[in-house]
């Protein structure tokens, strides 16, 4: 067939017709246009029709060439393998043909359409793809030149045979061939076809770099050439270009280093936010090591006040968080302003005297999350780099950055423009980590210049007020709490009542952060604290509720049973037992609500007491759901959807809490559910978080129901046994957590179990590596079934 294929004329008419149609707004049109394109798909020459409507009906439109376009590719990624080898090759020869087609939406199309076909026949099934490609750069026509790089591009970009890791690969890749190509375009006359070529060769320095050492020097000397180009796209990738030299082999950069630095600064500085930003990147990586934080000291000078100003607000940014609207709390939320909120599974760790508490949610690899400063424009931004630039300098340079910082923050933190000043107190929040022992000197004049400025008129500057603030919460809390705990509580309260919602939102995330450092010095405010949290409960709007779910929680975290007291609780948790009974259990608000409950539970302790019921019933009830709905799926994949295991987790940790709260009171209820039969369920779920519930749950029902339980020990130790897998750590220390309180009850009925667990228990403590809590649930419980 090949390239001599020729469409019918009344095929042709009809397939493009129906192209046209269905770019109707009309959605009935669409739908029937969409079954007669899946009719035709069964056609044998269907694909044959849609790359001629592609590359050869010029006289059609663009979008509806394009659409044929895409529709190919799909079919390509779905289908090519059942595709007729004569269509095949029609389509490979059609796609390098007319990869200079005069319109540019089609060359784009062209290029995926390509890429497609790379991924599913890699560049080894398209023998010639290469070298044809390789031709066409050599071409003087301009769109040709254009359509082949941008195919390269896209190839470099997805192709996994840059996967430098793969010790299979061999040395040379057919890609290979081409570095030095690349190379020889950083000069041509256009700038799109610069841009293009570095783009390929930066794919090389991220996947494959040994591939470049052959070509090193020629590289870095047409690299360094372009260091004064104008065009911002090649701006852009010259800086990804070095900015990903340095983090994948900085000593490539080393000599140059200096003036690299002076590039950057300059770069910085650059109009077009994004080429600045691209430039900013390269103040996270460069002080990573000795010779890099040598070569930066001498610049501090000049670069700390730049990260300062490139911390401020343009006057886009302004616009878009709508700075002027200053009271916006009856306003409600745009369901996609919501961010989706991930519930961390719960961890127990075993201390010498066996009272146990969660551990920190952390996830698997220790990191905990942190607010971030500026959640409304949650992309990567200049302001957001410039911020987390300084920070790294600060834990790099420490008090040493001061002598350049402060006097230039005075100056900004003086200044009537509010744009400046809100600048200057997110640099105060950025080095309060690094430059702490430093700052404690500043601290007795900064906070209270701070608790003025949650007054301020602009809502963004008390916003950033309550986050700078709360950074500092380790130093107030430790000095007079006359002069800076008090008044910075007070305040604090005073702005999460603030009518504005981003204060709101700021205002409550601060206080979760004092809340977890003062602790029980809070139990002297709790009256004002509840009460402020509670009308709160009646101004916030849909986004912000998340935040007063995880303040409330942590309150109850931090001051424990002093929660249990009658006012608190009825104030506390008519609002909370209200939205719970509004909400459903498909609403993403349901998990943060069950999570601030379950933490509320465990403090309450028998103040609970009249709503276990109601919510030990719900959780059962969202479990039971949760598991029917895996099943389905696993047994329908194409008629139901995987389920969110989110709504499990959390409503096994909700159980959990209840029964550290209440204690034995929730044994009748667990006796007359089926709690034990989904426990097994979940302690064999593929997903590690729930099994890390799971065992958290099984220890906190062997104190609260250990009768529940104690029919299902066999299987419940053999499967503790197989966690045993320091692989995932929070999986391994609850299971082994859980494993030393069931030998707690079982006393010298533990012994019939040791057969199961020693092997297991002996490989943990002798396994190097093995983090200390784990070690120390491990050796406890080791101690537990030797004397057993």
């Amino acid at each position: 067939m090949g390239s001599t294929w020729q469409p019918d004329e009344n095929g042709l008419r009809e397939i493009t017709q129906l192209l046209k149609e269905s770019q109707s707004p009309d959605n009935q049109i669409q739908r029937q246009v969409q079954s007669k394109l899946e009719q035709l798909n069964h056609h044998p020459d269907f694909n044959n029709y849609l790359i001629y409507v592609l590359t050869r009906s010029q006289t059609e439109d663009d979008p509806t060439r394009s659409l044929a376009g895409l529709i190919l590719k799909n079919n390509v990624r779905v289908h090519w393998e059942n595709f007729h080898h004569t269509t095949q090759e029609l389509i490979k020869n059609e796609c390098v043909t007319h990869i200079g087609d005069r319109s540019p939406l089609i060359r784009a199309t062209i290029g995926i359409l390509i890429t497609t076909i790379v991924g599913k026949a890699g560049l080894k099934g398209w023998a010639n793809l290469l070298p044809s490609l390789s031709q066409c750069l050599d071409s003087p026509t301009l769109e040709v030149v254009d359509g082949a790089f941008s195919s390269l591009q896209k190839i470099c970009e997805d192709s996994t045979e840059l996967d430098g890791n793969d010790p299979a690969q061999p040395q040379q890749q057919p890609l290979d061939a081409l570095l030095p190509k690349f190379i020889q375009f950083f000069a041509y006359p256009i700038a799109k076809i610069r841009a293009y070529a570095l783009a390929c060769v930066n794919c090389y320095i991220l996947h494959r770099i040994a591939a470049l050492h052959p070509h090193i020097e020629d590289f870095l000397k047409s690299l360094f050439a372009l260091a004064s180009d104008v065009d911002a796209d090649v701006k852009k990738q010259v800086l990804r270009a070095i900015v990903t030299l340095l983090e994948v082999q900085p000593d490539i950069l080393y000599r140059d280093l200096t003036n690299i630095i002076g590039f950057m600064l300059m770069r910085t500085q650059d109009t077009d936010e994004q080429v600045a930003l691209e430039a900013c990147e390269f103040w996270l990586s460069v002080a990573d090591n000795a010779v890099g934080q040598q070569a930066l000291a001498p610049h501090l000078a000049q670069l700390v006040p730049l990260l300062v100003e490139r911390m401020r607000y343009s006057a886009m940014d302004v616009m878009l968080l709508r700075a002027e609207d200053e009271e916006d709390e009856l306003k409600p939320d745009k369901q996609e302003d919501i961010r989706p909120r991930f519930h961390k599974a719960k961890t127990h760790s075993l201390d010498h005297d066996h009272v146990t508490g969660p551990a920190g949610d952390h996830t698997e690899d220790g990191d905990t999350d942190e607010d971030d400063d500026d959640e409304e424009m949650t992309e990567w931004n200049l302001r957001k780099c410039s911020a987390a630039g300084l920070d790294v300098l600060s834990n790099v340079f420490h008090e040493n950055l001061l002598p350049v910082l402060l006097p230039y923050l005075k100056q900004v933190l003086g200044s009537p423009d509010w744009v400046l000043k809100e600048s200057g107190i997110l640099a105060l929040g950025a080095i309060a980590e690094g430059c702490s022992e430093g700052m404690a000197a500043h601290l007795p004049d900064l906070v209270p210049f701070l608790l003025g400025c949650l007054q301020d008129s602009k809502p963004l500057v008390r916003s950033i007020t309550c986050w700078t603030l709360s950074r500092y919460s380790s130093w107030i809390v430790l000095e007079d709490p006359n002069k800076y705990f008090k008044p910075f509580l007070a305040e604090l309260l005073r702005r999460i009542l603030d009518k504005n919602k981003k204060v709101q939102e700021a205002a409550c995330s601060a206080f979760a952060t004092l809340e977890e450092e003062s602790g029980t010095l809070l139990v002297p405010h709790l009256e004002i604290i509840v009460k402020s949290l509670v009308l709160a409960f009646r101004k916030y709007q849909s986004k912000n509720l998340l935040i007063l779910y995880d303040a409330i929680g942590t309150l109850a975290e931090a001051v424990g049973h002093e929660l249990n007291r009658p006012e608190y609780v009825q104030l506390l948790m008519d609002p909370l037992i209200t939205k719970w009974s509004t909400l459903s259990d498909d609403d993403k608000s349901t998990f943060p609500l069950l999570e601030c409950l379950s933490s509320v539970a465990t403090a309450m302790s028998t103040g609970f007491m009249p709503y276990v019921e109601p919510v030990f019933s719900r959780c059962i009830n969202l479990i039971d759901r949760s598991i029917q709905g895996q099943l389905n799926y696993n047994t329908q994949p194409e008629i139901y959807e995987n389920p969110d295991r989110d709504c499990l987790i959390v409503a096994l940790d909700l159980i959990s809490g209840l029964s550290e709260g209440v204690g034995s009171h929730v044994e009748p209820l667990v006796l007359r559910s089926n709690l034990m039969v989904t426990v097994a369920h979940c302690i064999r779920d593929p997903v590690p978080e729930v099994r890390q519930s799971a065992f958290a749950l099984i220890g906190d029902l062997a104190r609260a129901a250990f009768s529940a339980e104690r029919p299902y020990l066999t299987d419940f130790i053999q499967n503790m046994a197989l966690n045993m897998n320091p692989e995932h750590v929070s999986v391994c220390n609850n299971a082994t957590w859980a494993l030393g309180e069931v030998a707690l009850k079982l006393g010298q009925d533990t012994r019939q179990f040791i057969p199961l667990v020693l092997d297991p228990l002996v490989c943990l403590m002798n396994r190097t590596g093995t983090q200390q809590t784990l070690l120390e649930n491990t050796g406890e419980v080791s101690i537990s079934y030797c004397f057993a």
